[in-house]
């Protein structure tokens, strides 16, 4: 009988980094695959496998891939590339490649909510979905979770609220302070991200994932300050475009202007879980918004 196995792309991600040591303590074995084998192996345990692999270098994925049952994608080329869409295209389409012809059993993604149908859908979002329909059409039993901002320290939309209100008392604040918003705290992705492994066999599905509450940027923002002790004022204007809201994050945040850029230009788009039937499948009850954020301000990432 075969020895069962799981792989894990983006493992030096936020949501990898937190996914390897519960994947460490499933009874299966465990590799990762990484561009730079040498920079993840001190962040894993010594039973885990780490393998060189790069999913823009279809060579690279066939022997990683060997003997997988389970394969995680959380690959996203958004903060090391000018054209992310293109190199999200060509990834997930090497990596569906591979994963057919290694004979991998199921792909389990984690991607981003969003209407498929708006044609306002911003770039960022567009491609979230595309890889996972490139992923789907592998053949290969394809699980797909989609997600709204993610609450945790390290995630970098969080990490963006964040920031904002530990700097900004005053705050001239755009539109999409208002775009209604179903967050998740990243216990509850991890938790579904595992789960995962054990539904039965069956075909490719689409899973929305969520906080049960439904709130705005401008409320999460409210509702940190609150939890911080801080008092901050936001005062909304109609003409802080998304490009100029870009730039007034590059001046008070650390990320990268591009990585904001775009995150910003998903902002603009209602992020809410349309589809219940997660809950159907699923034992999983999400926290609330403010139980996630006080967890993710007193715990230690």
């Amino acid at each position: 009988m075969a020895i069962e196995l799981d792989l894990l792309t983006g493992g030096s991600g936020y949501v990898g980094g937190r996914l390897i040591p519960l994947l460490e303590r499933q009874p299966v074995k465990f590799r990762c695959v990484a561009r730079s084998p040498d920079k993840l192996r001190s962040q894993v345990q010594e039973t885990t496998e780490v393998v060189q692999g790069d999913v823009l270098d279809p060579a690279s994925l066939g022997q990683a891939l060997q003997g997988v049952h389970t394969a995680y994608y959380l690959v996203h080329l958004m903060s090391g590339s000018k054209d992310f869409e293109k190199e999200d295209r060509q990834a997930a389409t090497n990596f569906a490649l591979a994963t057919k012809k290694a004979g991998v059993h199921r792909i389990i993604y984690l991607g981003g909510l969003g209407d498929d149908t708006d044609p306002q859908l911003s770039p960022h979002l567009r491609s979230r979905h595309e890889v996972g329909k490139i992923l789907r059409e592998s053949g290969v039993e394809t699980i797909e979770f989609r997600a709204s901002l993610v609450i945790g320290m390290g995630s970098l939309s969080f990490d963006l609220v964040k920031t904002l209100t530990d700097r900004l008392p005053v705050m001239i604040c755009p539109r999409w302070l208002s775009t209604p918003t179903q967050p998740i705290a990243v216990d509850d992705v991890l938790a579904y991200l595992l789960a995962a492994k054990d539904l039965p066999p069956g075909e490719s599905r689409i899973f929305e994932i969520g906080s049960p509450d439904v709130t705005t940027y401008g409320d999460m923002i409210r509702e940190y300050a609150r939890q911080r002790g801080l008092r901050r004022w936001l005062i909304s204007v109609p003409v802080l475009t998304p490009y100029l809201s870009s730039l007034w994050l590059a001046l008070v945040t650390p990320t990268a202007f591009e990585v904001g850029r775009h995150l910003i230009e998903g902002l603009k788009n209602p992020t809410v879980v349309r589809d219940q039937q997660v809950l159907e499948v699923f034992p999983i009850r999400p926290m609330g918004i403010k139980e996630a954020i006080q967890k993710a301000i007193t715990v230690p990432s």
